[in-house]
């Protein structure tokens, strides 16, 4: 199976949807779908499991993480928000850091298709 070579339209960007079954995005994420669940890694290097939340909400995956750092009279800061196309056992989420990548397993409910409806087109 050949991946996606081109980047995803705007409209799709904006909404941090996943394309096809690949998407990488601002350079900091890459999202796929294997074996019933989204596979999701953010590099966030020079973080602190501590600086960092990940939260699940309504079909909806919020990351957000801040880091001060008073000798340098620094602070970074990261938030981006997912939403899924299909319906995610949000008891199972994994979250693991390492190595400055944070890895995100949501895994698919059985059977669960996407959310919303067809819209008609008048022409």
């Amino acid at each position: 199976m050949a991946l996606p070579t081109t980047t995803p339209s705007s409209w799709m960007r904006e909404l941090d949807f996943p394309g096809q079954l690949l998407e990488t995005g601002r350079d900091d994420y890459e999202l796929y779908e294997q074996d019933g669940e989204f596979v999701l890694s953010v590099e966030r290097p020079g973080f602190d499991v501590a600086d960092i939340d990940v939260t699940w909400d309504d079909g909806m995956l919020n990351i957000a993480a801040e880091y001060e750092d008073d000798d340098r009279n620094q602070r970074r800061t990261y938030h981006r928000r997912f939403r899924f196309p299909k319906r995610v056992e949000g008891e199972e989420i994994d979250a693991r850091y390492r190595n400055g990548v944070l890895e995100v397993r949501l895994p698919v409910t059985q059977g669960g298709t996407a959310r919303g409806k067809e819209t008609e087109i008048e022409g």
